[in-house]
C-alpha cells in the first residue's frame, strides 16, 4: 500500500503564499497519477489539481488556475502544490491523493489518500 502525507498547511494572510508537500511512501511513487484536493467547511471535496507521472500532463480547477502550481520530484518521492494570491475561499482541508489512473484522481475516486493538512486564509 502507498503511504502519503501532507504537510506545509498552516495559517496565511490573504494575498500571501504558502507550499503544500506530500510524501510518498515505497518505490513505485514514479508509477502513479498525483492529486490535490480541498474540503472546505460545509462543502463537498472538490478537485484542485492532478499531475501525470512525468510531470507533463497538469490539469488545474478553474478556481485555482493562474494562482496555484503543481509539481513533483520523482526522485524525492513528492509531490507539491504551491499556492499564491491566496484567498479566504482557499480555507480548507488540503488531501493528496494517488491513482494509477487519470480519470481516477480527477474524479475523487483514488485509491490512496493522506490525512490532510490545513491551510487557513485570513483577511
Amino acid at each position: 500500500q502507498v503511504q502519503l502525507v501532507e504537510s506545509g498547511g498552516g495559517l496565511v494572510q490573504a494575498g500571501g503564499s504558502l507550499r503544500l508537500s506530500c510524501a510518498a511512501s515505497g518505490r513505485t511513487f514514479s508509477s502513479y497519477v498525483m492529486g490535490w484536493s480541498r474540503q472546505a467547511p460545509g462543502k463537498e471535496r472538490e478537485f484542485v489539481a492532478r499531475i501525470s507521472w512525468s510531470g507533463t500532463s497538469i490539469l488545474y480547477a478553474d478556481s485555482v488556475k493562474g494562482r496555484f502550481t503543481a509539481s513533483r520530484d520523482n526522485a524525492k518521492n513528492t509531490v507539491y502544490l504551491q499556492m499564491n494570491s491566496l484567498k479566504l475561499e482557499d480555507t480548507a482541508v488540503y488531501y493528496c491523493n494517488a491513482d494509477s489512473d487519470l480519470n481516477r484522481v480527477a474524479t475523487q475516486t483514488a485509491r490512496y489518500w493522506g490525512r490532510g493538512t490545513q491551510v487557513t486564509v485570513s483577511s
